[in-house]
Order: C-alpha cells, then structure tokens, then sequence
C-alpha cells in the first residue's frame, strides 16, 4: 500500500478511536443522551468506512491497475471481491 494512503488510513482509525472511547465513556454514564451515543456511533462508522476507502483505494492503484501487466487479474479481482464480501 502507497505510504500516503497508511497514512490517511492510520488518521482515520485514530479518529474512529477516539469517537469509540467517547461511546465507552458516554455508555458509562447513566446521564448520557442516547441520541449522542447514536451519533458518536455514526461518527465511528463513518470514520471506519473512510478509512476503507482509503486503503482499498490504495489497494486498486498499487495492485490492481498493474494486475493485467502481470497476468493476475484474475486472482486480484477474486481477492477484492473476497474481501468486500461481493461473492
């Protein structure tokens, strides 16, 4: 993976991180809002979701994109539908 996208990857995850100790947090206090743990949640699931993107982007253009060149394409298309579970 381009070390530009680990990068990107890595922000992300460590946002989703801090929104998930937030939940952690919120669910530990019987005050909280449930519609605030909800959105945290959302926040968690977007920030999770953009970090996919990122690496599958990254995937498609160190991997895939030269597939052809090497004779793989097959084994690569598997593989990414394997992964995103398109089967």
């Amino acid at each position: 993976m381009p070390e530009d996208a680990r990068r990107r990857a890595s922000r992300r995850l460590s946002i989703a991180r801090g929104h998930l100790d937030s939940i952690v947090r919120m669910l530990d206090d019987p005050e909280a809002y449930c519609v605030d743990v909800l959105r945290q949640i959302k926040a968690v699931q977007g920030a999770l979701s953009g970090a996919g993107g990122v690496v599958l982007r990254g995937h498609l253009e160190a991997h895939v994109a030269t597939s052809a060149g090497r004779g793989d394409t097959v084994e690569l298309v598997e593989e990414v539908m394997e992964a995103l579970r398109y089967r």
